[in-house]
């Protein structure tokens, strides 16, 4: 028997991000083009807008139709992103805060179950517009266990993942991943928001070897996060993906871009397919020629 997984390349779905295809798609187009355009899932946003959130308020006719839509089309929703915590934080100061972002998180939970959806992905900021103090991160943490404990009844994955500010490197991260330590908490480790952060992503890699239930990838640069084309950025792809490899990494990958306001949203969606399909098979194949180099 082998000491350790070989990672499958072959069997890795990359999904996309919602906020990639134009914003007035019907649902049934959305998914159609998620197909079209080559990608394997779709996640989906609970952002902070009063628009995305009011997909939580559903009606249980509203989540059927969707699940029938998803049978249609053959493209499953298998992620939520549940950044609307950046509105109403867990570890605000303010109490009818904290009861808004339950309320907001167990109503993500309900519709992931809803919808079939298997994973969660949750901000990396305890307070986003304010200053962070031990109390601010108590209070995070204590409302993080009941959302823990509503998605683990559930049987949804939570992944936490690396943002901008506050929990932005892997290490930080894997503080609440080893606190909860259990399988249905997680990271959601973001390749872009590593170099946004100043540190080293390779190296950033090791401190979640066996813990990432879900990766994004985009590209950025030290001071800008969004609209930077793949490829025109700092993130070291190949490296990373063959740190991947190395690391016997086998979960999704997630293309995350905000072109849903651009005209030539699906052209850009299809070369970024295109782009980081590439790059991980790249990735993948350095890892392997090393390998057999190795006589392993």
């Amino acid at each position: 028997m082998r000491t350790t997984w070989t990672s499958n390349l072959d069997a890795i779905k990359v999904g996309l991000y919602e906020k990639a295809l134009p914003k007035t798609l019907t649902w049934e187009e959305r998914l159609n083009l998620t197909r079209e355009t080559g990608f394997d899932f779709l996640e989906v946003s609970i952002d902070d807008t009063d628009e995305r959130q009011a997909r939580l308020d559903w009606t249980p006719a509203e989540r059927k139709n969707i699940r029938d839509l998803v049978d249609k089309t053959g493209v499953k929703i298998q992620s939520l992103s549940l950044s609307g915590h950046r509105r109403f934080p867990l570890g605000s100061k303010s109490a009818p805060t904290r009861e808004r972002a339950l309320d907001l998180f167990k109503r993500t939970v309900d519709l992931a179950m809803d919808l079939n959806a298997r994973t969660i992905l949750l901000s990396g900021a305890e307070d986003y517009y304010e200053e962070v103090d031990q109390s601010t991160r108590e209070r995070f943490l204590e409302n993080l266990g009941k959302g823990f404990e509503w998605a683990s009844g559930a049987g949804v994955m939570l992944a936490l993942e690396n943002w901008d500010i506050q929990i932005n490197t892997m290490p930080r991260v894997m503080e609440y991943v080893d606190y909860f330590d259990s399988p249905w908490f997680q990271t959601y480790t973001d390749l872009g928001n590593l170099i946004y952060a100043g540190v080293d992503v390779v190296a950033q890699l090791d401190f979640v070897k066996g813990h990432i239930a879900a990766l994004h990838v985009k590209d950025t640069l030290p001071g800008q996060l969004r609209y930077v084309p793949p490829g025109e950025g700092a993130v070291p792809f190949v490296d990373a993906f063959e740190k991947l490899a190395e690391m016997g990494f086998q979960a999704p990958v997630v293309l995350e871009l905000w072109t849903e306001e651009f005209p030539d949203a699906v052209e850009i969606v299809k070369e970024a397919r295109k782009f980081i399909r590439t790059k991980m098979k790249a990735g993948w194949k350095r890892y392997q020629d090393k390998h057999t180099n190795k006589g392993d």
